[in-house]
């Protein structure tokens, strides 16, 4: 008999969903922001602008000053991250459970996808040291669509893969992230180990919040919309 049963879609954030990136994301915030002799940013404001892409992230962090410069801010950032990884000093280990939870949710049929403001060469560099490339059917980055909360990325992932929106959720620590869901009409699930709040994500639009990685085969099963 023929399974006619919709493709199942989970789609997750990277830095602060997957991966706990926020030492080495702080840390060539600051060094970019030195660099260009502006006043570092505090780690909550860094926080706040995980997940947009970096120009507007430099825009939100330092707003009186013209595009240019949030360009260069960029470039900076940027440098300063690959001299993080070239010394080795960057790690951004797994968040817990999360290989059992890919795992368990490959088990039971799901496809996966990533959907993150990382640039395609530093998502596969995230992905490679954690041995996570394959686990993935749709990579879906700053460099394939316009950033979040845009639904660019989410409606490639879906075209991809043959999703479509009542069979998708998006998985992320942001606002950005679920606000994204919202604007591509696909679940969302808000993850609170990362940088926002959970009021925020209530606020943003998430149909549910899990505060650790192995809620969440069950969450999918409950959340409207969503069967397994």
């Amino acid at each position: 008999m023929v399974d006619t049963s919709p493709l199942r879609l989970a789609v997750f954030d990277c830095d602060g969903t997957l991966v706990d990136s926020q030492a080495s994301i702080i840390s060539s915030m600051v060094a970019a922001f030195k660099a260009r002799s502006h006043p570092a940013p505090d780690a909550e404001s860094v926080r706040r602008v995980v997940g947009l892409p970096l120009s507007v992230a430099m825009g939100r962090l330092l707003p009186h000053t013209d595009p240019g410069e949030h360009i260069k801010l960029e470039n900076g950032y940027k440098e300063a991250f690959r001299e993080l990884r070239r010394k080795g000093k960057v790690s951004d280990p797994l968040y817990p459970g999360t290989l059992d939870v890919l795992d368990a949710l490959e088990k039971d049929g799901w496809l996966l996808g990533v959907a993150t403001g990382k640039g395609h060469l530093g998502l596969m560099m995230t992905l490679e040291t954690h041995g996570l490339v394959d686990r993935f059917q749709t990579l879906q980055t700053a460099d394939s669509a316009p950033g979040k909360p845009d639904p660019g990325m989410l409606l490639n992932a879906m075209r991809d893969t043959g999703a479509d929106p009542e069979s998708t959720v998006m998985i992320g620590d942001t606002t950005f992230d679920i606000e994204m869901a919202v604007n591509a009409g696909t679940m969302a699930i808000g993850v609170t180990w990362g940088y926002h709040p959970q009021d925020h994500l209530q606020s943003a639009g998430a149909h549910a919040i899990i505060a650790a990685f192995h809620l969440l085969p069950e969450t999918l099963k409950t959340i409207r919309g969503i069967s397994t």
